[in-house]
């Protein structure tokens, strides 16, 4: 096995974006691939690392871009002032991962009928977000994703399955948004499943998360479940590498 990296750049209207991705250069022929999103930093080396690790896997590991080329948070600030106006303009978030999904499709490497994406903190909403529009995409994971609903794209049937792993402390999400999350979910049609966590709180992935006061803990064993439970769900809705 010998994992290749690239870096792409793709556009979005005037923005200039750069993705990152990996594949094994020893399968052949098209393979899925899996969108990778950033949490609020921007595209830093922890989701090249997920690309990496998904190419091992045998898939095509994206890791997009949100904010533009080289954008990079150092900060608590820095990091919020960049998501903020994703957030603010849920339609502007939603087109910009559009036009990621959209280059991914277009690579020689990727089959572009079997593409399923996930995402970490703001990453996590970003591809929920992706799935709310009824892009057709086989399934999303959020990893202690952010789950607020936004606002439009009621009524619109889910394509992707949906798989959601959550800190069950997570202040970020608490116990009212997980429920009305379920509940968008159901009334959407999804194929949906919610695993939480117990004593864990945002950003259990990233081992560099040691923030209890903000509510950023990293936590081993919820990392590693979270990932098999990650990796069962692309074994079934991709097909085998």
């Amino acid at each position: 096995m010998a994992i290749v990296e690239k870096t792409l750049v793709y556009s979005d209207g005037d923005a200039v974006l750069e993705a990152f991705y990996a594949f094994d250069d020893h399968v052949s022929g098209r393979r899925p691939a899996v969108l990778i999103s950033h949490a609020w930093a921007g595209r830093d080396n922890f989701v090249m690392d997920k690309a990496r690790k998904i190419a091992g896997l045998g898939y095509v590991g994206f890791a997009l871009d949100m904010y533009g080329q080289g954008v990079l948070g150092s900060s608590k600030e820095e990091n919020a002032k960049l998501m903020h106006p994703f957030m603010a303009d849920r339609a502007k978030l939603q087109q910009r991962i559009k036009a990621a999904f959209m280059t991914a499709k277009q690579l020689s490497w990727v089959d572009g009928q079997n593409i399923a994406a996930m995402g970490f903190c703001f990453g996590g909403l970003c591809v929920l977000d992706l799935a709310r529009t009824g892009a057709g995409l086989k399934g999303v994971v959020s990893f202690h994703g952010l789950l607020g609903a936004p606002g439009n794209t009621r009524g619109v049937n889910i394509k992707a399955k949906i798989l959601a792993l959550h800190g069950h402390d997570d202040p970020m999400a608490p116990p009212e948004h997980v429920l009305a999350f379920q509940d968008e979910m159901t009334r959407a049609g999804a194929d949906w499943q919610f695993i939480s966590y117990g004593n864990t709180l945002h950003a259990f992935t990233n081992p560099v998360a040691n923030d209890p006061d903000f509510g950023t803990v990293y936590q081993a064993d919820a990392d590693r479940r979270s990932w098999l439970a990650m990796q069962n769900f692309l074994a079934e809705i991709l097909p085998k590498p």
